[in-house]
């Protein structure tokens, strides 16, 4: 998770959420610039997970994405840097 420090935008924030004892390095610099952060988030038991995706399905919970063909990715990789795109940009196969 080190790695992904860098990737992060201005206001950006690393979610940890799986268990892992490898530490995660960081330097205070690496959060200063750009206002980053990293927060661990108790995510639930495999038995949540299953009954929240069966609430979404339920009552029609969609998610809210911007689709590229694959062979488009350098497009949706500049729409989602730009900050244009809406919520996600999702490459499809």
């Amino acid at each position: 998770m080190s790695e992904l420090i860098d990737g992060l935008g201005p206001n950006g924030k690393l979610v940890v959420i799986g268990a892992t004892f490898d530490p995660i390095e960081v330097t205070p610099v690496q959060l200063i610039n750009g206002s980053k952060s990293i927060q661990g988030w108790a995510a639930g038991t495999p038995a949540d997970s299953e009954d929240t995706l069966r609430f979404a399905e339920l009552s029609g919970v969609r998610p809210m994405i911007e689709t590229y063909p694959l062979e488009k990715a350098a497009e949706a990789y500049a729409r989602m840097l730009s900050g244009k795109a809406e919520f996600r940009v999702v490459l499809t196969m």
